[in-house]
């Protein structure tokens, strides 16, 4: 059985690689407070996250992005994952995912370590 946890993750990486507005807003409750790192100013409402996203987005096929679940209790998930941009470098990922009982996120906070290719 898919947690709700995965099934997120699994909807923001299908919006990650569409960057269909509808996709990446249906992620977020409407107040939700996106941190793009722990002492970022945050994104606060689905139409800033959505606008946020529009405006940072990568382009479909330019990376790809492994993950697993660290942790998760009842709205609570910590995803592990790395991205890899071929003609960049990659990142470590850790993301905090608070979720909604709808299975939306209202808060999400990332963490994006540089990662040489040669690791």
């Amino acid at each position: 059985m898919t947690s709700a946890g995965e099934k997120w993750t699994e909807a923001y990486i299908e919006a990650w690689r569409s960057n269909d507005p509808e996709q990446i807003g249906a992620l977020f409750a409407v107040d939700a407070r996106y941190l793009t790192s722990p002492d970022a100013e945050p994104r606060v409402g689905r139409e800033a996250i959505v606008a946020g996203w529009l405006d940072d987005l990568d382009d479909p096929g330019t990376w790809s992005f492994e993950w697993w679940i660290v942790r998760e209790d009842a709205d609570f998930v910590a995803v592990e994952g790395r991205t890899k941009y071929p003609s960049e470098r990659d990142y470590l990922n850790l993301w905090i995912v608070r979720l909604d009982a709808e299975g939306r996120a209202t808060e999400f906070t990332e963490w994006f370590m540089p990662r040489s290719h040669e690791d």
